[in-house]
């Protein structure tokens, strides 16, 4: 099992209407290519309006044909263009957890 940690920073003043309408189009979309949503996150601290979020996958492999599948679906295009103007930055990070972490 990998998990990929992604965080996105968005111009404040489209921070609140991200979360909106990836509430209302986004999650949907996500969740039924990539499955697997362990949390989504907003900071309080640190780098402010920022959004993050941890998938989980079986495999690298597994992870490169959800996402590829997803940038596919015309409603996720659709969705990415409304978007993509707000984010100021964007980070990815694969994390592979230790023999004794929690989540495995």
């Amino acid at each position: 099992m990998i998990y990929e940690e992604r965080s996105y920073m968005f111009q404040p003043a489209h921070f609140q209407s991200f979360l909106t309408l990836f509430e209302q189009e986004g999650l949907d979309i996500m969740t039924s290519h990539l499955g697997g949503l362990v949390g989504y996150f907003t900071t309080e601290v640190g780098q402010l309006n920022t959004a993050v979020h941890i998938w989980a996958y079986s495999s690298f492999e597994d992870r490169l044909a959800r996402r590829e599948a997803m940038w596919q679906d015309a409603s996720w295009i659709s969705y990415s263009e409304k978007v993509m103007p707000w984010i100021v930055t964007m980070e990815s990070r694969l994390l592979r957890p230790t023999r004794f972490s929690p989540l495995q």
